[in-house]
């Protein structure tokens, strides 16, 4: 006997419920298997980035607590800068000061005797007794010509009968010192 092999070129009819149901198991198998993988992947990623963000809470507490120690420091630093700020300031004027106290006192005649004088920021304040009018007027057109000397007044004059001599009150204006 000898054995027949058939062959059917006759395509079968599937229902195309089958073919749906074959495509939902196949390829449906695959989303959901992506599906899974993506959301798997999210989870890992968030607890990757948990641990970042602890860590670096931890290292901004560190951060924190290392400012937080040198804030006397910092404190005393900023306290000196300041003191040394002044004492700089304190010296520009001084300097200025008695720069002008030392000219004021070469312009002055030898007939004229301070019995004031007084600086304060950018006024000069004299008070003297003169010899002679002569003396005085040779003393104000000096502080006129002066020039760190923006105006000078004569506020006072007076007559001192018993010391043959005449008082009297100059106020200078300084100008602004230059910074």
């Amino acid at each position: 006997m000898q054995s027949i092999a058939s062959i059917n070129l006759i395509k079968s009819r599937t229902n195309i419920l089958d073919d749906i149901l074959k495509w939902a198991l196949t390829v449906g198998r695959l989303l959901v298997i992506l599906t899974e993988l993506v959301a798997f992947s999210a989870f890992i990623y968030r607890f990757t980035l948990d641990r970042t963000l602890i860590d670096l809470h931890d290292k901004i507490n560190q951060e924190q607590a290392i400012v937080a120690s040198l804030k006397d420091r910092e404190d005393v630093y900023r306290n000196l800068q300041g003191r040394i700020d002044d004492a700089s300031r304190i010296t520009e004027v001084g300097q200025r000061n008695v720069k002008i106290l030392n000219d004021i006192a070469k312009l002055t005649p030898p007939e004229i005797t301070f019995t004031s004088f007084m600086i304060e920021k950018n006024l000069v304040t004299i008070e003297a007794n003169i010899a002679s009018l002569s003396s005085l007027t040779n003393f104000l057109t000096l502080l006129r010509e002066y020039p760190e000397i923006s105006s000078v007044s004569l506020d006072r004059i007076e007559n001192q009968a018993l010391t043959n001599s005449i008082s009297v009150l100059i106020t200078l204006n300084l100008k602004e010192a230059r910074q």
